[in-house]
């Protein structure tokens, strides 16, 4: 069938199995140019068919030769209807890790669940015996709690007050003003219990009972907190309150994990176009704003490139892995210098429909947009008649 991006909304509803392909190679590709990371060997992912996930997938395998098993939830594909991209993503991973001799196994299902739980210590308990490093990526909007049985919805607002600012349709180019209604009722735990720390403490004290945790195995979840412009509706308000509960469980797992010299920490990550970020009011005219001056300084990244600078120049250096004084690794660095928010915040005040796609990085924003889906991916050609029907072919 010939695909085409189809949308709705924020949300695009089909994929391109070669552009997701293509992708994947690229990234598998700078991960090779800067050359071998002496990092973990068997990796868990968990959250591992996009974004940081992915990137930290490629990054083991392709960076440090690492059997990996990644954990997702993703649709598969129909006769005449694609699959979601994740689900190619991971096909694509793993028929380039097969074809490199590395192990690479997945498991498709809701990460939340016991099931899932289980169905994932049974096979590193089959083929790997023990991990030494564990990813926790996941980006899920809603959970069903494994022990209540409640089903939490996570929302985005403000906390206290209605946030009113700038934001652009990055499909049309035009910047109006919005505004957010404060959080009210159960919207900050039920943000908490599906974005905080609760599930990833599950994860690591189920690995342990089983004891399938190598001796100082490490454990990475990512986190983010952006500039003073967004904190009122991020950092600030409900995810910011989910944050908080995700960093303060780094400490309590790395309590927990003392007898076998292990430890976790969460890395603050730069801003980077995702599904989900794209649907944030403000988030896409920062992120535009910010392309144009990161690109501009020559220190643009995209999660590739920030998930191999996170392996190669904090977690596997040889030395004591840094942290800021909250005992967060900060790989936002390049994004939170002085200079370049002054220039964001300069930008921000001046913008308005008529010149944001001269004074920020729109084209860019709207490109990476796309190549999430696997669409707009240089030397893919979206002519050509393109099978859907892909599989992952070591789904367990």
């Amino acid at each position: 069938m010939i695909i085409e991006p189809r949308m709705r909304g924020f949300i695009c509803l089909t994929s391109h199995p070669k552009g997701c392909e293509q992708n994947v190679k690229n990234q598998i590709a700078y991960v090779k140019s800067k050359g071998p990371i002496d990092g973990a060997k068997k990796v868990l992912v968990i959250g591992a068919s996009t974004g940081f996930g992915l990137a930290s997938r490629i990054t083991s395998a392709f960076g440090s030769d690492a059997a990996t098993i990644g954990v997702f939830f993703e649709k598969p594909p129909t006769e005449g209807k694609t699959a979601s991209p994740g689900w190619y993503n991971s096909a694509a991973f793993e028929n380039q890790a097969h074809e490199a001799g590395l192990y690479a196994k997945s498991i498709n299902g809701d990460a939340f669940s016991n099931e899932i739980k289980k169905q994932t210590l049974d096979l590193i308990k089959a083929d790997l015996g023990q991990v030494d490093l564990i990813i926790y990526s996941l980006a899920s909007p809603v959970r069903v709690h494994p022990v209540t049985g409640i089903l939490h919805r996570s929302v985005l607002k403000p906390i206290g007050s209605t946030f009113t600012n700038k934001t652009v349709d990055f499909h049309s180019g035009k910047v109006s003003e919005i505004s957010i209604e404060p959080a009210n009722g159960d919207d900050i735990e039920n943000t908490i219990a599906v974005m905080g720390g609760e599930d990833w403490a599950m994860w690591i004290d189920a690995l342990k009972a089983e004891n399938l945790l190598a001796p100082g195995a490490t454990t990475v979840a990512y986190s983010y907190i952006g500039p003073s412009l967004t904190e009122a509706v991020y950092r600030k308000g409900t995810i910011g309150r989910a944050k908080d509960d995700l960093e303060a469980t780094a400490f309590s797992i790395t309590d927990s994990l003392k007898d076998i010299e292990g430890k976790a920490f969460v890395s603050v990550n730069k801003a980077l176009v995702t599904q989900a970020s794209s649907a944030i009011p403000v988030i896409p005219l920062y992120i535009s704003l910010l392309y144009k001056i990161m690109k501009e300084e020559g220190i643009h990244e995209g999660c590739i490139e920030q998930i191999q600078r996170l392996y190669q120049d904090r977690l596997y250096t040889g030395k004591p892995i840094p942290t800021d004084e909250n005992g967060r690794i900060r790989i936002d660095d390049w994004e939170m210098r002085a200079d370049v928010q002054a220039k964001v915040a300069k930008l921000w005040i001046e913008a308005v429909t008529e010149n944001v796609s001269e004074i920020g990085d729109l084209e860019g924003y709207r490109n990476d947009f796309y190549n999430l889906f696997g669409f707009e991916v240089a030397g893919v050609d979206y002519k050509q008649d393109t099978n859907e029907m892909i599989n992952v072919q070591s789904i367990v």
